[in-house]
């Protein structure tokens, strides 16, 4: 079971939320302090956005979300992901995480190379699959051959904000009004690995 079929009156890690504002900024180049030149602020608000504070650090008017963004269409190539997308989510054989047109050409060394020769290991390191649901809207993913009706979602890992809401006290003090699903206790703990090894995995440099 990816959703919990009776969410809880609390914010938790991994869940969607539904009307938070996101922004970051954006430049050509690092500012010198000296000087004033050119930047952004890209302000959206997505439908729903994913909780990736830690329970126990929800709080302070503070929160981490990620805009939960339409899945990588290239992952529809790959006839082993096209059965269940939420398999991006977890350690994949390298033969699993290409199509099999690919795999077939890549050369010996290019796939004992694959997860450092480890015989599985995570494949889209930044990406993490939310499970189609009827409270997420479908979109359309066009590929060369067709297009494809869906509602998996995913995060980004590279897409962390953090919003500030008076609102959030704790995670029972907050807007839980905005909560719209919230992960199975296994669906949650699968998250929260994946993202300890984003963040965690080690440097090529430093395994010397």
């Amino acid at each position: 079971m990816f959703y919990e079929s009776n969410p809880h009156k609390v914010l938790r890690f991994g869940d969607v939320l539904e009307g938070f504002v996101l922004s970051a900024t954006s430049m050509k180049s690092p500012h010198d302090v000296k000087e004033r030149r050119q930047y952004g602020i890209d302000v959206r608000v997505p439908h729903h956005a994913v909780v990736l504070s830690p329970c126990c650090s929800i709080g302070d008017k503070t929160l981490a979300l990620s805009p939960l963004i339409g899945v990588n269409p290239a992952f529809f190539d790959n006839p082993f992901l096209r059965e269940d997308l939420t398999r991006v989510n977890g350690k994949l054989k390298p033969e699993q995480s290409v199509p099999p047109e690919i795999w077939k050409k890549l050369p010996p060394q290019e796939k004992d190379r694959r997860f450092g020769g480890n015989r599985e290991g995570y494949a889209f390191l930044e990406y993490f699959v939310y499970e189609k649901h009827d409270l997420l809207d479908y979109y359309t993913v066009h590929r060369q051959d067709r297009n494809i009706e869906t509602n998996y979602y995913m995060v980004d890992f590279r897409r962390i904000h953090r919003v500030e809401c008076d609102r959030v006290a704790n995670p029972k003090q907050a807007p839980l009004e905005a909560k719209v699903l919230e992960l199975s206790v296994q669906t949650r703990t699968t998250l929260r690995a994946k993202l300890a090894w984003y963040f965690g995995r080690p440097a090529p440099e430093d395994m010397v």
